[in-house]
Parts: C-alpha cells; sequence; structure tokens
C-alpha cells in the first residue's frame, strides 16, 4: 500500500491504464502542456506523447463528441470536462447520443469512453461551479455513473469505468483533492455498482456518497450511544440495492445523505425504493438530508450552512432514533 493525494491516485490510474491499453486516449482542455487544471493529468503528454494526450479548444460539445467517434472507431477516450456544471453545454452529446449508440444501433456500435469532472461543491465556488448534478445524469439509460470519496475509490472506480464497454461518468471531489489515503500498488479494480459499507451498525443506516460522504463519516464517529452502519455507495447508477436493502433490513431505519438539492433527486429513489421494498421491516420513516431547493450560494458561512455538516447529520440520526412509524 502507499499513501497519496485524492488527484494523485486519479492521475496514477491514468498513467496505468493508457499504460496497459494503448487505445485509451485523454483529452480535454488544457489536460496535456499544462498537466490538467488541477494537476490530474500531470506526465502523461511527457509519457504518452500527443497523438494520446490532446488539448482541445473550449467547447464541452465538440470534446465528448469527438470522443465519442473515437470511442465507436474503436478507442477508449478518457475525456474531462473540467467542472460538473459545465456538462450542460454537452448534454445532448452525452444524453442523445454516447448513451444510446448501442440501443439506436442495435448493437452494432458501442461508447466504451469515459468523461471526468470535478464537482467543486464545498470549496465556495459559487453557482455555476458548486452544483452536484448526479441526478441528471443518473437518470439516463445507458449511462452509468461512479463517484469515489476516497483516494483508493478514485483510481479504482476510474479504472473500472476506462475497461468498461459503455459510457461512464466519473465524478470527482475537488473538496478532497489534496486527501491523503491508502492505495493498493497492485492493480486494484473498485467494481461499478458495488457500495462499501464503510462502517457496521445495528441501529440505522446511512447511505451517502461522493463530497457528503468524509462528513457522514465525521459525524458517525462522533456518536457514541448510537450504532450506525455508513454506506458509501461508490456508484450512482447502477446503484447496489441489494446492500442497501439488506442493511435497512437488520437496522429498520434509513438515513441518506448528500449534498445534492434534497428535491427530485438520488436520494429520493433511494428511499422510495427502500419503502417499498422493506416497508414491514421499517421502524421509522426513511429520511433525506441534503441541500435546501436554492442555487449553492459562494459565501463561506452561507455554504456552509447550505451542505450538510456532521453536527446536521449527528441531529439527523438522533431524530430518525427518536422518531416511532405509526402504525397502520
Amino acid at each position: 500500500m502507499t499513501t497519496v493525494k485524492y488527484w494523485q491516485a486519479i492521475n496514477r490510474a491514468l498513467h496505468e491504464e493508457m499504460a496497459r491499453d494503448d487505445r485509451v486516449l485523454v483529452i480535454g482542455e488544457d489536460v496535456a502542456d499544462p498537466g490538467g487544471p488541477f494537476g490530474a493529468t500531470k506526465g502523461l503528454l511527457e509519457a504518452f506523447g500527443p497523438d494520446r494526450v490532446r488539448d482541445t479548444p473550449i467547447s464541452e460539445a465538440a470534446i465528448v463528441g469527438a470522443a465519442l467517434g473515437a470511442a465507436m472507431a474503436g478507442y477508449r477516450p478518457v475525456v474531462e470536462v473540467m467542472f460538473l456544471d459545465f456538462v450542460t453545454v454537452a448534454m445532448d452529446q452525452v444524453v442523445n447520443q454516447a448513451a444510446k449508440v448501442s440501443y439506436m444501433s442495435a448493437g452494432n456500435f458501442a461508447a466504451p469512453m469515459v468523461i471526468r469532472s470535478i464537482c467543486a461543491s464545498g470549496r465556495r465556488t459559487g453557482p455555476q461551479h458548486s452544483q452536484n448534478l448526479e441526478a441528471w445524469l443518473a437518470h439516463v439509460p445507458g449511462l452509468k455513473v461512479v463517484w469515489g470519496s476516497t483516494p483508493a475509490d478514485a483510481r479504482g472506480l476510474l479504472k473500472a469505468a476506462i475497461r468498461d464497454d459503455g459510457p461512464v461518468y466519473v465524478i470527482e471531489s475537488l473538496v478532497e483533492w489534496s486527501t491523503r489515503g491508502e492505495v493498493a500498488d497492485e492493480d486494484e479494480i473498485v467494481p461499478i455498482g458495488v457500495a462499501a459499507v464503510r462502517r457496521e451498525g445495528t441501529d440505522l443506516t446511512l447511505v451517502t456518497w461522493g463530497g457528503a460522504a468524509p462528513r457522514a463519516a465525521r459525524a458517525v464517529a462522533q456518536l457514541e450511544d448510537v450504532s450506525v452502519e455508513l454506506i458509501d455507495l461508490r456508484t450512482i447508477s447502477p446503484w447496489d440495492r441489494e446492500t442497501v436493502l439488506a442493511s435497512v433490513r437488520r437496522t429498520g431505519r434509513l438515513l441518506v445523505v448528500h449534498d445534492a438539492v434534497v428535491d427530485f433527486g438520488v436520494g429520493a429513489e433511494i428511499a422510495a425504493t427502500v419503502a417499498t421494498e422493506c416497508f414491514d421491516e421499517l421502524v421509522a420513516p426513511v429520511r433525506r438530508l441534503g441541500a435546501p431547493y436554492a442555487p449553492a450560494p459562494f459565501a463561506p458561512h452561507l455554504e456552509a450552512a447550505y451542505l450538510p455538516q456532521p453536527e446536521d447529520i449527528v441531529s439527523a440520526v438522533l431524530e430518525t432514533i427518536r422518531t416511532v412509524r405509526k402504525a397502520s
């Protein structure tokens, strides 16, 4: 095991996969000479040359479209769309083209491509750089969505995404960019669709992912008299229903914590599924904790109030434990 920073784990995954498979390309704004706007592609140009590592114009639609063409021609491109918010100007290429090319061609074409984006939520980057848009992407059939919250998961999920035979959207957390963690020295893949049980518990199941996961872990560590089972989803679509449902059947309670707005989100899908599949086992109503239905604020104190903090998560856990479902 080697201790590396979150961004270094991403860089390591790219180096390893490009060395393993010469079909892997990296394209995007400033990914070549500058080494990426946040350093994740540092050293790739020197190692693999300009044919495989290319800077592009500032046009997300063109970048994703070019990657789709390359994928259909047999390559495995990794696209960097700098901020998650910026995918909004490439949604036709992502939603109507890449996610549907296999279906529309009766399997004659595939799109083995990866789109990487940073979510800057928690870093005071304002309402156009801090959005958690994973629900948009997860709503699209044919598109997989993953989000690692640790260096090991960031590396392992990216490697799995590059090897996948369809389009995968990889979200990365800027707030964790310099966080250190252990990464295996060997070729370790984190399977897409498999959640991580970070902590076992018996009183309540807490499901989280992405930027909210480290705060949820800090919150759970503060609880002394409550046993919380902490699940880091890691893959948002397809999410690990079996692990979550099995946990809730043991604990009888569910709290979903995420940084995206609560309304119409991934948490709502998880809550609805659990309410349907585990109705008889639930001893308390399912609870969701996330951002309010408003743009992400820029001011530090407002952003701190906007995103679920460890103290908010602790309060939500205790309130869920105290609440008893009314008999039907």
